[in-house]
């Protein structure tokens, strides 16, 4: 006669199926972030590149090594060029991204909470979006003149499309049975919104302000490049026309840093604002 005990086809009693743990197979759904793996293979990427440039198998002038690319940054630093320029630039995104962000979220928010905005605003947004912004800085050199209105304007229509898109496509992805909730207890309008629609359409307002971050940071480089004497898109444009590749990269690299710092913002901002989540 078998043993039970020994026959893999015989049941498991249920207590020790219940305690079994079972591996979970999909990992990718559940990802753990690396504190240092991007580090490491950013510093692995540079140690590559400044190894190919000091043994000559890229030319210096068309790509200059990463000792090259800092020398130039310090002295940038060193002269006050580099914060005389990126002065210019933090002041056009700063104010534009401010304008923009302001008229946007209210526009969301009455697209979002209206009919009748809804009905208006879609179409005018769906109409007006796919235009490039930068291609309207000429008209807008036209209407506002030669200086910082321009430039400034460029960057807040950029960012007003793009954080009343979030805006309003966050409102929508409030569930509608807390709405629902609110009313039965008799909440009035605004503590609805300030208590319901608010919070649950943050996430998606944050993550467009991710993204109206980069979209200011293209227009101010673009509009800086055609119509500015001072800025990082007009250093750089200079550099590049002087065949000057080390101080074109430091540029670059400077943008680089300023995008990530500006993400490192919205991350904390993020931790702070959605700590419920």
């Amino acid at each position: 006669m078998l043993d039970r005990a020994n026959d893999p086809a015989s049941p498991r009693p249920a207590e020790e199926t219940a305690l079994r743990p079972v591996a979970f197979r999909g990992a990718g759904f559940a990802p753990k972030v690396g504190r240092y793996a991007g580090w490491i293979a950013l510093v692995l990427a540079i140690a590559l590149w400044q190894l190919a440039g000091s043994v000559g198998l890229v030319n210096p002038l068309f790509l200059p090594t990463p000792v090259a690319i800092a020398g130039a940054i310090y002295q940038l630093a060193l002269s006050g060029a580099l914060w005389h320029h990126l002065s210019y630039s933090i002041m056009r995104i700063g104010t534009g991204w401010i304008l923009g962000t302001i008229a946007g979220v209210i526009v969301g928010f009455a697209i979002g909470l209206s009919s009748l905005a809804r009905g208006v605003g879609i179409t005018f947004i769906s109409a007006l979006f796919p235009i490039p912004k930068i291609a309207l800085l000429p008209l807008l050199i036209l209407w506002l003149g030669i200086g910082e209105e321009p430039k400034i304007a460029t960057i807040a229509l950029g960012v007003f499309f793009s954080t009343a898109i979030s805006v309003y496509s966050g409102v929508d992805a409030v569930p509608r049975n807390l709405i629902r909730m609110a009313q039965s207890f008799n909440v009035p309008f605004h503590a609805i919104v300030i208590r319901v629609i608010w919070p649950g359409a943050l996430p998606s307002i944050l993550a467009g302000f991710r993204i109206t971050a980069s979209v200011a940071l293209l227009l101010v480089v673009s509009a800086e490049m055609i119509g500015a004497e001072y800025g990082i898109g007009a250093f750089v444009l200079q550099a590049g026309n002087l065949m000057q590749t080390d101080q074109l990269l430091a540029g670059v690299v400077i943008l680089s840093l300023f995008g990530l710092a500006v993400g490192r913002l919205i991350n904390w901002l993020e931790t702070r604002l959605l700590h419920w989540r």
